[in-house]
């Protein structure tokens, strides 16, 4: 297969043909939905489906921290808790990310830190509470080997990263659309769950598998944000074996036959900073250009990207002001009018969604 082949086969599994007409429909939104800047996972929803879209005011959506302890939208939360309960103290510790050597300085089993820490969460919150509420109420409560100390916050704290993956554990839910964040108690949420679940691991990869295969091992485990030898015990059985651009991946079986004939991928889109479809863990083959890659993922303030003809395109970045939205969209190579024309239709759909009245395109080309 080559990169072309795959990446239209992406297209088709990320409903970027815009087919479906809920947001319940979407594949990416039953894998969970990333909404870490503003509007991403809005944004990411009115470029997949054909009609109105509003998550916060959808009562089937819940959002919480999740995979790699970032806010996600879910249909069943409970279903991905369970994915989440460390298969051991080697999992529990790489689901740190870069706090890791912080945890591991402790010298405490890992998974029993997340646990306590999720403990004392459940305990401290009862009702809703901004995050700064939390962290505060909950760092007293832990031992100090817990805490570190904020130079942003000017305060010691519980770590970041230990409190966003042991909420879920918690039985907490973020409360959408609110700022600052703000943490409330599942309804009805029941004991907390400490044996791994190995079934409902294996389903986070094979779901990562599904939408942004071929993929390697390594590729969903950094997906996932747990070390490649936990993903290694979570692999999923029937996967075909696929040769991209000469290295060797894997897909489920069940997917071969779309990978083998996907649809033309004759859409045009404007999607936005971390869209699940440039979540992918193989950027060179997204975006072969070091240089452009460079551009399309920064180390702070990402932009959107421009689908366009099977593959991205450019990238495009937006400044409001008063009731208008201006955006800038830059291109990679020259452009064919009608796929301009296509791209400002599309920015009339993201300036709709995001509540503003008028809005205007600027093109310029890297």
């Amino acid at each position: 297969m080559d990169r072309r082949q795959v990446l239209a086969y992406r297209i088709a599994e990320h409903g970027l043909h815009r087919t479906a007409r809920d947001v319940a429909e979407l594949a990416v939104v039953r894998a969970g939905l990333q909404d870490s800047m503003r509007d991403t996972a809005l944004l990411a929803a009115v470029a997949r489906v054909d009609g109105r879209v509003s998550l916060v005011d959808d009562d089937r959506l819940v959002l919480a921290w999740t995979l790699r302890g970032a806010p996600h939208y879910h249909l069943d939360l409970a279903e991905v808790t369970r994915a989440l309960v460390p298969l051991d103290d080697a999992d529990a510790l790489a689901r740190m990310l870069w706090q890791r050597k912080e945890l591991a300085a402790t010298g405490l089993a890992a998974a029993d830190v997340v646990f306590t820490a999720a403990a004392a969460l459940r305990a401290v919150v009862t009702k809703e509470m901004t995050k700064g509420a939390v962290s505060t109420a909950v760092t007293k409560k832990l031992p100090p080997e817990f805490s570190r100390w904020c130079r942003g916050c000017n305060a010691t704290h519980i770590q970041e990263q230990l409190m966003r993956i042991a909420a879920p554990h918690a039985g907490l839910r973020l409360v959408a659309g609110a700022t600052p964040a703000t943490l409330a108690p599942l309804e009805g949420r029941g004991r907390m769950r400490k044996t791994p679940d190995v079934a409902a691991a294996t389903s986070v990869v094979e779901s990562y598998l599904r939408l942004n295969g071929p993929a390697s091992p390594g590729e969903a485990a950094e997906f996932v944000g747990t070390a490649r030898a936990v993903v290694d015990k979570t692999w999923p059985s029937d996967l075909a074996e696929v040769k991209v651009e000469g290295k060797t991946r894997y897909l489920p079986s069940s997917s071969l036959a779309a990978l083998e004939n996907p649809p033309e991928p004759d859409v045009v889109r404007l999607l936005p900073p971390l869209d699940p479809f440039i979540q992918a863990r193989d950027k060179a083959l997204l975006v072969p250009d070091p240089a452009r890659r460079k551009e399309v993922w920064k180390m702070l303030g990402n932009p959107g990207v421009l689908l366009a003809d099977g593959d991205i395109a450019g990238t495009w970045r937006t400044k409001g002001s008063g009731a208008k939205l201006a955006f800038t969209v830059t291109a990679f190579d020259p452009l064919r009018p009608a796929v301009r024309e296509e791209a400002e239709a599309e920015a009339a759909r993201v300036a709709a969604a995001r509540g503003f009245e008028k809005h205007t395109v600027t093109w310029t080309e890297s």
